[in-house]
């Protein structure tokens, strides 16, 4: 075997490891490894923090496979420090940076055009090849975004979670065209939707929050949600009607409003679609395998727009780090950190939904 040549390298911690899936429903199994030796245009990241999804959740329980065969590292929110690199790929030496969730060829019609996201050659991490449930990972050199500077009171660990909790919803409502004036609906305020509330808010929307847990909605009224509805026992109607009469009372548009369902629910999206009214858009973020029932003449009787929206091209993700990095949004009350020791117990709490926050996990 010809070992890869480095094309550049900085000194590596001397532990290295990784918490592999090798059986769905199974315990996480370390391994005293992680990452490799980079190959042309690939780089080594020495892990600061990976954030802890639903989708590795889905993995991890079986009921999502992954492309890639098991065993393999979980994990697509990372961000870390590059500490050797391939030929191509030395300038990105020594830069902390942050992983696309989806990395594209780069190359390809779909990625020229700006639609990366969709890269019918795209790489996930944790997904088609090994990821950032270690201390070192290895990815393509392809869509990675620097982190310049660390705003007051923030570790490098706490930006991981910009990899896919904030850039899936910034993609969202960047095409959408959400604008000062608008009014925002955002529909599940779980991981993703905490951040659709603040980027729609810091875009100039109106934004009213609605979610089945008080818990995650009273934070966000601190955040970017003008007022909230607790969908609790409310059927899509009654939830509706309730958005309804919260937009007369702030004084918001009655047409046009945009609508971002981000709860994975089949009541979330049938609660979405029925808020479509004149001009209205659907953006629609969650994902299910569940079926809902709708009546799609709507889109055609309110001159409604609905769209799909998957993760994020690489090049809205510098927009993302700004975001935080100029305080427009906060992670911090939103996220916990977690010794990569314990990422059973991160998976836990995500299966249970007994901490709102999204947990990050430190090597």
């Amino acid at each position: 075997m010809v070992r890869p040549r480095r094309g550049a390298q900085v000194k590596m911690s001397a532990d290295r490891y990784s918490w592999r899936l090798v059986e769905p429903g199974k315990t996480l199994e370390r391994v005293e490894d992680a990452g490799r030796d980079p190959e042309a245009g690939e780089v080594l990241i020495e892990i600061a923090g990976c954030g802890v999804c639903h989708t590795d959740l889905g993995f991890a329980d079986g009921h999502v496979a992954t492309r890639a065969s098991l065993p393999l590292v979980l994990g697509h929110e990372i961000v870390g420090t590059i500490i050797a690199t391939g030929t191509g790929a030395e300038a990105w030496l020594g830069k902390d940076v942050l992983v696309p969730a989806v990395i594209p060829c780069g190359e390809c019609g779909l990625c020229t055009s700006g639609r990366g996201n969709v890269c019918k050659r795209q790489k996930m991490p944790g997904n088609d090849l090994d990821g950032g449930f270690a201390t070192h990972v290895t990815v393509p050199a392809v869509g990675l975004a620097a982190i310049d500077s660390l705003p007051n009171g923030y570790e490098l660990a706490d930006f991981a979670v910009v990899a896919d909790a904030v850039t899936t919803p910034l993609q969202a409502i960047r095409r959408a065209g959400v604008a000062e004036g608008d009014l925002a609906v955002v529909i599940g305020t779980g991981g993703v939707g905490t951040y659709a509330v603040q980027i729609a808010a810091a875009s100039g929307a109106t934004v009213i929050a609605v979610d089945v847990d008080e818990a995650r909605l009273t934070p966000l009224l601190d955040h970017g949600a003008s007022t909230t509805v607790n969908a609790d026992g409310l059927s899509p109607r009654q939830v509706r009607d309730a958005a309804r009469e919260q937009a007369r009372d702030l004084n918001a548009p009655s047409t046009g409003w945009k609508i971002f369902e981000c709860s994975g629910t089949a009541p979330g999206q049938e609660t979405a679609f029925g808020m479509l009214g004149p001009a209205g858009t659907l953006a629609v973020v969650g994902f299910t395998m569940d079926k809902v029932s709708i009546r799609l003449s709507n889109l055609m009787a309110f001159d409604a727009a609905a769209f799909g929206s998957w993760g994020c091209p690489p090049e809205r993700y510098p927009e993302a780090v700004e975001l935080v990095t100029a305080g427009r949004i906060d992670l911090l009350p939103f996220t916990r950190k977690v010794p990569m020791a314990e990422a059973e117990a991160a998976l836990a709490a995500a299966r249970s939904g007994s901490d709102p926050r999204r947990s990050i996990l430190i090597p």
